[in-house]
């Protein structure tokens, strides 16, 4: 089967799709950063940096499946009071350029992945009408990609849209729960004492806490948000992987964020993926990727059911 990225970034659905055993044939997306590294991790594949509102799809290959990840900033929770934001409105609206791909092209698949509140949008009725409308029945399948083998709990949905007569829900097997322990290095990073003078005090009563649950060592949200005050054992799954430093790794005395590298491993990402120098460049594509392992389990579902 051929496919195509749409929003590509830094390249987890193409890579997941490759892991099936599928062909991307065009990525796109718009910022040229992105673009850039999805090229190099995907030479044989053409591509395209511009806005999607504005894509001639005449110029995209005809393909089999075409994969999505709109932007999900104006739809999750994490975004706060600026729910008013015209930013949002523009981001929610990137949706849009998956149903006129669709209209030109009618692939048998589309599959969008997006946080499961892209279901509660204003405008999600009529978007789906629309997929309606070009003979796509809608199959919402909300995931924690810790169930697929990432090791990350990360709940998105995965809106799989078919040309068929009923829905088409995908049956996956059961994946083990993959710890935090499997990526982290504890030789890695720039680790600094805990009990320093400019640390907060809410920071240390959140390793105190944790030290008391989990021992010397585990991972803890460095801001407040997420896992409580306790953070987590390393013999589970991370939490969510975002597009800014959010997760500490404790030890002992000493403490670090996550490397750039350990973000892209928590994401499923492979360990010779090409990636920008910049920490906090490679940390906000990797924030905002598909996990290219749930990816691939999801496309193994699909060539199995289809």
């Amino acid at each position: 089967m051929n496919a195509i990225d749409l929003f590509a970034g830094l390249g987890g659905w193409s890579t997941g799709a490759r892991m099936a055993g599928i062909h991307i044939l065009w990525a796109a997306n718009h910022w040229p950063e992105a673009v850039k590294w999805h090229a190099k991790n995907h030479p044989d594949t053409a591509h395209a940096c511009q806005d999607l509102h504005q894509a001639n799809w005449e110029q995209v290959p005809s393909h089999d499946i075409l994969l999505a990840s709109p932007c999900c900033q104006g739809h999750s929770r994490a975004r706060g009071k600026d729910n008013g934001n015209p930013k949002h409105d523009a981001s929610r609206s990137t949706a849009w350029a998956v149903v006129s791909a669709a209209e030109f092209h009618r692939p048998p698949f589309v599959i969008v992945e997006n946080v499961p509140e892209f279901m509660q949008w204003t405008l999600y009725p009529a978007w789906a009408s629309a997929m309606n409308a070009l003979g796509y029945q809608l199959a919402p399948h909300v995931i924690d990609c810790a169930d697929l083998g990432v090791p990350q709990n990360r709940i998105r949905l995965f809106l799989v849209c078919t040309r068929s007569r009923v829905p088409l829900h995908l049956k996956f097997p059961s994946k083990n729960h993959q710890p935090a322990s499997s990526f982290i290095d504890f030789s890695a990073g720039n680790w600094s004492p805990i009990l320093r003078p400019t640390r907060a005090a809410a920071t240390l009563a959140r390793v105190a806490n944790g030290r008391r649950e989990y021992g010397e060592r585990f991972v803890m949200p460095y801001y407040k948000s997420g896992s409580g005050l306790t953070g987590r054992s390393l013999n589970r799954p991370i939490g969510t992987i975002t597009t800014i430093d959010r997760w500490a790794v404790v030890d002992g005395e000493r403490m670090r964020m996550l490397t750039a590298d350990e973000c892209l491993a928590a994401q499923s990402f492979p360990a010779d993926i090409a990636r920008p120098k910049s920490h906090r460049l490679t940390v906000h594509l990797a924030g905002n990727a598909v996990p290219p392992l749930a990816a691939s389990n999801i496309l193994k579902a699909l060539t199995r059911a289809a």
